[in-house]
């Protein structure tokens, strides 16, 4: 059997060793030490706009923390994307809130503004909306923020899959109250796990790290006030993600011109739609995905199982959030009563393997294969 291609495998190039072997060479094994510091600052200062970075464990554990520090509490109900991986609102359910999910809109996959506006007239008592950026595509950003600052309440923005993308000209993560990034494995940069959340308020990321850090009070006993969380980030692998800072430019325009390779091949075949993006972003391309007219004979499970064939790695579109088992009896709000968008676009799409290390023999061996299948 040929090798493996991957859907997204992480992409190490050596300056990330430096880092980690300064950690050893110094002892700073830990859940602090100067690669967290200097990684905090290194993200904050990509970012920019006078931004403040708290390193977490994971970006599940960040959505945990700025949830809270959103005050969501038992019984709140909080409006989460439908269409995304269950990360951005299984911490909901740590809390014991409710979640509420929100429709896509066909311009990004994302959030619908309007679904969003339609879910405050049905649910009044709102505490917090957190919103995903759908395959690294930023979603109408500033719209949403609005409507959250319209009815006072806090906007988390789940940057988890979109580091580098910018809508109107700004980095995401930076439209909401709190930002939240992702490093996991197959992320357009990896410190092998790990998360990042990001405030303009500086005193919000040091209650993100106070809590990430079993909310111990400063005393020379062990003193605690309230429950706190083994969240923060490894100096080591901090290390990892210093290294990698240094590539997130190249791995964006390698992820780019994978989107824009399929994009062209599959021009001809009217049947096939890449996901799509506003004029106004700049997406980081982190996965390359496509959807099939449901009209065609052609399904995306067909496709999926020539690629299996072939030893390739590609995966359907998340599930949406209102469809699992697990969330059967939670609120769904649409823009109209018409159909799901998010629906739709699970039905009919699959993300296409986006490796950053996929040779044009490789790229030219996917294309073939599902240029093959519409032939058939």
């Amino acid at each position: 059997m040929s090798d493996r291609i991957y859907l997204s495998s992480p992409t190490m190039h050596g300056e990330e060793l430096k880092y980690v072997h300064e950690a050893f060479d110094t002892n700073w094994v830990a859940p602090l030490g100067p690669n967290v510091n200097a990684f905090e600052k290194e993200f904050a200062d990509y970012l920019g706009e006078g931004v403040h970075a708290a390193a977490l464990s994971s970006g599940t554990g960040a959505i945990h923390l700025a949830l809270i520090l959103a005050g969501v509490k038992r019984d709140d109900i909080v409006f989460g994307s439908d269409l995304t991986f269950a990360a951005t609102v299984n911490p909901i359910t740590y809390l014991c809130a409710k979640p509420v999910f929100i429709d896509s809109e066909e311009e990004t996959w994302n959030m619908d503004p309007a679904a969003l506006e339609r879910a405050f007239s049905l649910y009044p008592k709102v505490k917090a909306v957190i919103s995903a950026n759908l395959y690294g595509t930023p979603a109408k950003l500033k719209e949403l923020s609005d409507i959250c600052k319209e009815h006072g309440v806090p906007f988390i923005e789940d940057a988890a899959e979109s580091l580098g993308s910018k809508y109107q000209g700004r980095q995401t993560g930076l439209f909401g109250d709190i930002g939240i990034y992702s490093f996991n494995g197959n992320k357009i940069i990896t410190t092998s796990g790990g998360g990042m959340l990001v405030s303009r308020d500086e005193n919000v990321t040091k209650k993100a790290t106070f809590l990430a850090t079993q909310a111990r009070e400063q005393a020379r006993h062990y003193e605690h006030k309230e429950i706190g969380f083994n969240y923060r980030m490894s100096n080591v692998i901090a290390g990892i993600g210093r290294g990698q800072m240094l590539h997130l430019e190249e791995h964006i325009a390698l992820k780019k011109a994978i989107y824009f390779r399929y994009q062209e091949a599959f021009a001809d075949i009217p049947q096939i739609k890449m996901n799509p993006y506003l004029k106004d972003s700049e997406p980081n391309f982190w996965l390359s995905c496509m959807t099939v007219d449901t009209a065609c004979e052609v399904k995306p499970l067909q496709i999926m199982e020539a690629f299996d064939k072939e030893n390739i790695e590609c995966r359907p579109i998340w599930k949406p959030m209102h469809l699992q088992p697990v969330y059967a009896s939670n609120g769904f709000v649409k823009a109209t009563d018409g159909p799901s968008v998010s629906r739709r676009v699970y039905e009919s799409g699959l993300c296409l393997p986006s490796d950053i290390k996929n040779t044009e023999e490789d790229m030219a061996k996917i294309i073939g294969i599902v240029r093959g299948c519409f032939r058939k």
